[in-house]
């Protein structure tokens, strides 16, 4: 019934020309992975301006993670998947609406810190902020293995599953 509506999918399994996920989620780590090493940097060099910095990165990829979250869920739904690939697929799900509620949470701490003092940022923070890129370089290499391994919305693997290959 509501097939008509939707348009066709390409050689990419896609109503697209390629996966919009990967380029959105890719600005989202530079933005986590930036904001920690401003930190980090501004901390010891102590410039404080770069704790400004990081500020605004925390609230870009906040809002840009939600943007990823939503072209995966699409794109995951519409991957030709297969038995070996399930797993990986879901623990980079859960890990992801995991990251984006995480990062919420951090920047919300961190609007609490910088309204307090601009200056200053309490150690437990560095310390979360180090997990917090953990689990993106984690989130990062489960998403690079569903590409590269798994070949998920690749052409290949695309018309493999639906000549019944895999």
């Amino acid at each position: 019934m509501f097939e008509n509506l939707l348009p066709p999918l390409n050689e990419h399994n896609l109503p697209y020309p390629d996966t919009i996920h990967p380029i959105v989620v890719h600005f989202v780590i530079a933005m986590v992975l930036f904001s920690f090493f401003c930190d980090v940097v501004g901390y010891f060099t102590r410039n404080y301006k770069l704790y400004e910095v990081s500020w605004w990165k925390l609230v870009v990829a906040t809002v840009s993670i939600f943007i990823a979250i939503i072209f995966g869920q699409i794109e995951a739904g519409l991957a030709m998947s297969y038995d070996a690939v399930e797993p990986i697929l879901n623990l980079h799900t859960l890990i992801g609406w995991s990251l984006s509620g995480i990062i919420a949470i951090i920047t919300g701490w961190r609007y609490v810190i910088r309204s307090k003092d601009t200056e200053f940022l309490p150690l437990p923070y560095f310390g979360i902020g180090a997990l917090l890129t953990c689990l993106v370089f984690f989130q990062v290499y489960l998403g690079d293995k569903l590409v590269w391994v798994y070949g998920l919305h690749t052409v290949e693997v695309v018309e493999a599953l639906k000549d019944g290959v895999l």
